[in-house]
């Protein structure tokens, strides 16, 4: 199977390529950036140097493929939606600009007016934990926002067993979320900004939490905020969790085990002894694992969860391979085996 990334220079873009180039089931045609055309990819991406002869193209040298992966920043997918559609029998956004149902949500947390509204309800949101019969029948599916994939993944089973009152959620994140490198660089085209990510309320990426935590029509009560810290890949939730009953530690391990037993890409941990008894993002490195935890405060109706992932993973081209997996029939861990590094 053929497949192609647009916007293949950003920092998703290149991780679409570390994992396409080696997936058993599809071949690597194009690759386009309009900064690098005609230079190898390893030129951006240097830990490919070997891995592929490959160039960057134009986007104007587009040939048709199976499955076309979109890289660009938010805004930039949507205007083009049509030429894209018709370049590839299916499509994988991994921006914005098809994540949210409704299109009135676009001004308020994008702040411009959705171009295409109409192709709103063809996507399907690309968390396979969530929708994965639906990806599996898809044509177009949307990604998924880093911050928002780990925070959903945390709390999806309290919210369908209607549990929470309300709560309130600090993710720590590395500086490859923003597309910012790890040390000063100039801007980058491809990279839907260059800033290191902080947001202590108002994260757009709350609008994502609100439409996939909603469950028989009851809207979330959630609060988000956004700290970057001393990490380059990752993303570390810490969500204190007021419930509306009083539960057991059993009932939560119980509730968590029925959600996620047969997941592949989700693992509970809480251990008493080990290095890492909760999640942990530095050894989730590479790997498209979300790790989930969680401690009940004692005599309180509180539960903390954390939840870790690698945001360029999980929270980005791992969850878009994945989908993709579904989408053209091949087995959902084909291409992402990789367990992720220790010591690290």
């Amino acid at each position: 199977m053929e497949v192609s990334i647009v916007g293949a220079s950003g920092y998703a873009g290149g991780e679409l390529l570390r994992l396409l180039l080696d997936h058993p089931g599809v071949h690597v045609k194009q690759a386009t950036s309009e900064q690098y055309a005609g230079q190898p990819v390893y030129f951006v991406h240097p830990n490919l140097r070997g891995r592929t002869t490959l160039s960057f193209v134009r986007l104007a040298d587009l040939e048709p493929c199976d499955v076309l992966f979109l890289a660009l920043p938010h805004g930039l997918v949507a205007p083009r939606i049509g030429e894209f559609a018709s370049a590839a029998e299916r499509l994988v956004d991994l921006s914005a600009d098809f994540r949210l149902r409704d299109p009135a949500a676009y001004p308020r947390w994008y702040g411009w007016e959705h171009p295409a509204p109409e192709w709103l309800p063809r996507f399907v949101y690309g968390l396979p934990e969530l929708h994965r019969e639906e990806i599996r029948g898809a044509r177009y599916v949307s990604g998924v926002g880093c911050n928002a994939a780990v925070v959903i993944l945390a709390l999806w089973p309290l919210y369908r067993a209607g549990w929470v009152e309300k709560a309130v959620v600090e993710v720590k994140v590395g500086s490859s979320e923003g597309g910012a490198e790890p040390t000063p660089a100039s801007h980058h085209p491809e990279r839907s900004h260059v800033v290191r990510s902080y947001a202590p309320a108002g994260h757009r990426h709350l609008a994502e939490l609100l439409q996939e935590l909603t469950v028989d029509g009851l809207r979330p009560e959630i609060y988000l905020s956004i700290t970057s810290v001393e990490l380059v890949r990752g993303a570390l939730a810490t969500a204190h969790c007021f419930l509306n009953r009083d539960v057991a530690e059993r009932e939560v391990w119980q509730l968590y085990r029925e959600a996620y037993g047969k997941e592949p890409f989700i693992r509970l941990v809480r251990s008493a002894k080990g290095i890492y008894r909760y999640p942990e993002p530095k050894i989730l490195a590479g790997s498209n694992y979300c790790d989930i935890g969680f401690a009940l405060e004692p005599g309180t109706r509180r539960l903390v969860v954390i939840a870790a992932i690698d945001n360029l993973m999980k929270g980005a081209a791992g969850t878009a391979v994945q989908a993709m997996n579904l989408m053209a029939g091949f087995p959902e861990t084909m291409g992402l085996e990789f367990p992720g590094l220790h010591p690290i």
